[in-house]
């Protein structure tokens, strides 16, 4: 069997700008690539903190002209970062409009110290405290 590459996580976005501006400016994620697909009526938007050859990324995917938000269902969960002071880091999200829905704290039945915050159309990213990052 070949080696497996985890490449990316598409996510569907209902106001393309609103994503990226907070993926970029609140995350600080890079927009990697940008493809419109004018027969499809849809644009993929790659962003990440580094280059697609060497990290998984997200793709932001913007269906044209959507009429109603999309729902989540209840099989996704969530996104994780790993970020080195989780309270600092919630505190500077939250200053810059992020919603943290968890505070920090540990988590349940367990010691990893862990936050929640919610993107422009309410998917999770779970913020994970890493010291040696």
């Amino acid at each position: 069997m070949s080696q497996f590459r985890f490449l990316h996580t598409m996510i569907r976005v209902f106001d393309l700008e609103k994503s990226i501006s907070f993926y970029t400016e609140i995350l600080g994620m890079k927009v990697l690539r940008r493809t419109d697909y004018p027969d499809g009526k849809f644009t993929n938007v790659f962003v990440g903190y580094g280059d697609e050859n060497a990290n998984t990324v997200v793709e932001l995917t913007y269906n044209w002209d959507p009429e109603t938000p999309y729902t989540h269902g209840s099989g996704f969960g969530h996104l994780a970062l790993g970020v080195p002071d989780i309270y600092k880091t919630c505190d500077e999200l939250r200053a810059a409009g992020a919603t943290i829905c968890r505070e920090p704290g540990p988590m349940k039945h367990g010691t990893t110290v862990i936050a929640f915050i919610e993107d422009p159309d309410g998917y999770k990213i779970e913020l994970i405290e890493e010291k040696t990052i």
